[in-house]
C-alpha cells in the first residue's frame, strides 16, 4: 500500500462551482487508474481539508501525479483554487486496525 495524503486550504474568492466540477472529474478519472485503491476527503471545522488517496505501490501514485489530465488541474489548482497545501506520501505505512463484532 501506498498512501498519499493531501492537506489543503481553498481560496476564500475562488470559483467553487468550477472547482467542484474539476474535483469531480479527477476523482473519477483516479478510480479507474492502474493501482488506485481508495479515496476519501475530509473537511475541518476551520475550512482546512485532508484528502486521502490509497494505491497499491509508489509507482502508481506517481503514475497518477503524472496524468496529463491531472497534470492541468494541478496547474489550475495552484492558480486559481488553493490558498495552500502539502502533500505527505509514505510507502509501506504502518497500519493497525480494531473492528468491533457485535
Amino acid at each position: 500500500m501506498f498512501l498519499v495524503v493531501f492537506r489543503n486550504r481553498k481560496r476564500a474568492e475562488m470559483d467553487a462551482a468550477a472547482y467542484a466540477a474539476d474535483a469531480a472529474h479527477m476523482a473519477a478519472l483516479a478510480a479507474v487508474q492502474p493501482g488506485y485503491s481508495a479515496f476519501k476527503s475530509y473537511t475541518a471545522e476551520d475550512g482546512e481539508v485532508v484528502a486521502i488517496s490509497e494505491w497499491e505501490d509508489e509507482a502508481s501514485a506517481r503514475a497518477w501525479g503524472r496524468h496529463a489530465e491531472h497534470a492541468v488541474v494541478q496547474g489550475r489548482g495552484r492558480a486559481d483554487y488553493y490558498e495552500s497545501y502539502t502533500v505527505f506520501a509514505c510507502p509501506e505505512p504502518r497500519v493497525h486496525g480494531f473492528s468491533h463484532e457485535g
